[in-house]
């Protein structure tokens, strides 16, 4: 069992909010470089060289959108000091050398950025997972959950009832382009991996909070593109150990 894991969470991720808990982001702070990169990076890269199908997705008519993000971290990177943007290629904090392609700019994004990319895009009434880069998944599929509506990839999560479901809608219908929003979740885990994919009829068993060894906590942040217009819904997964779980400051 491989332990890629942080040394604290910036944020304090036990503490309660009711449901969706959202908040205010500044854009500087969407994308995160923390001491888990190098390690996240390699079994990111691993995924997406050895089970691309697994972990990465795009509808054809969503190509536009997926290219629209990849603009967008790339601008927000170049103002990263660990990173050295150009025009073909991505220098990243840990060595590597990463080429930029349009033709693939989620696959791209992903060897790039710690953090996982969901494209959710209006059809009708609801948000559909129209492409992603996902190579944490908390306990879901992403080939379950693609081209699904908000309601359909919550499945089977207890909490996300009529009434939180209907919020989360006008969440993502209200966030406006330039001015995202960002929540937070925090489990219990045995197990630190990464990758835990899994199906709708096999969940995951929780693990109690007494006796849980390892905490993982998403950042969720919620960007409106100005463009495309689709919303993007990324995840920073922070996994620290139990004794090292921190009442940080709120991110800023």
């Amino acid at each position: 069992m491989t332990e890629i894991l942080q040394t604290c969470i910036p944020y304090d991720a036990l503490a309660a909010r009711p449901l969706p808990g959202v908040a205010p982001l500044n854009l500087e702070d969407w994308l995160i470089v923390d001491d888990a990169y190098a390690a996240q990076m390699s079994l990111r890269c691993s995924l997406l060289s050895e089970k691309p199908n697994l972990v990465s997705a795009l509808s054809e008519a969503s190509l536009p959108a997926a290219q629209e993000v990849l603009d967008m971290a790339l601008d927000q990177l170049a103002r990263h000091v660990d990173f050295d943007v150009g025009p073909q290629a991505v220098h990243c904090p840990d060595g590597r050398v990463v080429a930029i392609d349009r033709a693939q700019p989620l696959r791209t994004l992903g060897q790039i950025i710690q953090e996982d990319i969901c494209l959710m895009e209006k059809v009708d009434d609801e948000h559909v997972l129209t492409g992603a880069v996902l190579c944490f998944p908390a306990s879901w599929t992403l080939a379950e959950k693609f081209m699904r509506p908000l309601i359909g990839i919550h499945v089977p999560v207890a909490e996300y009832d009529d009434n939180i479901a209907k919020r989360v809608q006008r969440l993502f219908d209200g966030v406006r382009a330039g001015r995202p929003l960002w929540r937070k979740n925090a489990l219990w885990y045995d197990d630190p991996s990464l990758f835990t994919p899994r199906l709708e009829d096999a969940p995951r068993d929780p693990v109690p909070a007494q006796t849980g060894a390892y905490l993982r906590s998403e950042k969720q942040c919620i960007l409106r593109l100005p463009k495309t217009d689709a919303v993007v819904f990324s995840i920073h997964t922070f996994m620290v150990r139990r004794e090292q779980v921190m009442h940080a400051p709120a991110a800023r």
